[in-house]
């Protein structure tokens, strides 16, 4: 085993923001609630999850130009959005647009590759184009291109009263800095290196290599994240954030340690075998008390490459589990970990 992990740098947490279809503005408020909880814990970035045709939050970066207006220090992210359902130019516009309101603090997550269940959807999404659009990195590229203020136009100057220019306004200057790519096979942490982009991982990577070798998950994203480093302008500095799901119990109440363990167990089989074509291969949710999860942070693979993490919090739990698990993350696992809470 390689040397003690470094000491917790940056500590977020990720959510999907589910809802109830009769009631949707309540799950939305939820979410935003726990996002200015989590400004008030001193966590240092709150990351939102799309969920497309689902009861879960479809526009991030609209509950997130929300979450400006009732925040002023935590960092907002998205994680992941799918470009395979975006226009890069308008979704350039959009994060610009959001990053300027925020103060500079919009951290877009995003990722590659056809929309889910496209086939179902395509003559909604795509009716004119669906067989020609582009789901590889270059889609990707291009969006990168325009954050970063190359020219999305030939044309600038005025036409009568209107002035128009060439790139994408607003323009952020930092936020291609703050360009994250949510990778999790080899090929893709490496691109995302060439690129010079930061790195999400989470609690799912591809099961690549010879079938007879027995599968670790762990070992598997700590290499995803050595092969991104390796190709990065910025080597070992360049930003790598983890995202398991992480429930630490140390102040829950019975019942509520008995829903997260039933939680875990229910995912469980999936951790033991890699799931469908793509063999993706799913971490075990940690449940447990800080000094239990200390311990199984400090053993993975993954985790001991990183200083900075963005745990997901839980599906299907009520706001009052999610203020709890927030709340020890903070103030009993973050601390236990080396991580030292933002101040406004």
């Amino acid at each position: 085993m390689s040397p003690n992990p470094r000491p917790l740098r940056k500590l977020g947490f990720l959510t999907i923001g589910l809802f109830d279809e009769a009631d949707p503005r309540r799950g939305h408020e939820s979410t935003l609630d726990l996002i200015t909880l989590g400004e008030r814990l001193g966590f240092d970035s709150a990351w939102l999850r799309h969920r497309h045709l689902q009861y879960g939050i479809s526009s991030p970066v609209a509950v997130l130009a929300a979450a400006t207006q009732r925040t002023s220090r935590i960092q907002l992210g998205t994680a992941v959005t799918p470009l395979g359902w975006e226009n890069p130019l308008r979704l350039a516009e959009d994060l610009a647009t959001v990053d300027v309101l925020s103060g500079g603090r919009l951290n877009p997550g995003f990722s590659v590759g056809p929309p889910t269940h496209y086939a179902h959807l395509r003559d909604a999404l795509y009716p004119d184009t669906g067989d020609q659009e582009d789901f590889s990195p270059r889609r990707a590229e291009r969006l990168l291109a325009l954050v970063r203020g190359e020219d999305a136009s030939d044309f600038a100057g005025t036409e009568g009263i209107e002035v128009y220019s060439r790139r994408v306004q607003p323009h952020s200057p930092g936020l291609a800095s703050r360009l994250w790519y949510g990778a999790g096979s080899l090929r893709s942490a490496r691109w995302a290196g060439e690129q010079g982009l930061n790195l999400l991982t989470s609690s799912v990577v591809k099961a690549e290599g010879d079938d007879a070798e027995p599968l670790d998950f762990a070992a598997i994203q700590a290499a995803q994240i050595r092969a991104f480093r390796e190709r990065h302008p910025d080597g070992d500095r360049a930003r790598v954030s983890q995202g398991l799901v992480v429930i630490p119990t140390d102040s829950a109440t019975p019942e509520q340690r008995a829903k997260y363990q039933a939680y875990a167990l229910a995912r469980a089989p999936r951790t033991l075998a890699p799931q469908g074509p793509a063999r993706l291969l799913f971490a075990p949710d940690l449940v447990g008390t800080t000094e239990e999860l200390v311990e199984r942070l400090h053993a993975h693979a993954g985790y001991r490459e990183v200083d900075e993490v963005a745990f997901a919090l839980p599906f299907t739990f009520e706001h009052e589990d999610y203020t709890q698990i927030l709340t020890d993350l903070a103030t009993r696992l973050g601390p236990a970990l080396g991580w030292t809470p933002g101040r406004d």
